[in-house]
């Protein structure tokens, strides 16, 4: 898939964006390389090949330091909702915005 400064300029409008000559230039080589990377990824065939569940699945021997789960800062719910116009049993009501 290639991509055409006509479609950068379609994609420039739909975002609302102004680019002037010299950047629609670049855009279009940035996502024309872009396409090139995820095409020779296609290309790769990978049949037989079990997807990760999980990246870290494949290094099982090292141990990861993750810090423990723990609360670190007090409950100061009351104090942050004192400032809010309407609150119920410790949520904010806001009005209703989807039909």
């Amino acid at each position: 898939m290639s991509l055409t400064l006509q479609d950068i300029s379609r994609i420039s409008r739909l975002a609302r964006l102004e680019l002037d000559a010299e950047h629609s230039t670049r855009m279009l080589a940035q996502l024309n390389g872009f396409f090139d990377i995820v095409e020779q990824m296609n290309a790769i065939d990978t049949t037989g090949v079990e997807p990760l569940a999980h990246p870290t699945a494949v290094i099982d021997h090292v141990a990861l330091r993750l810090r423990e789960d723990i609360a670190s800062e007090p409950n100061q719910r009351e104090a942050n909702q004192r400032s809010a116009p309407a609150v119920e049993r410790g949520l904010f009501l806001v009005p209703k915005v989807i039909e």
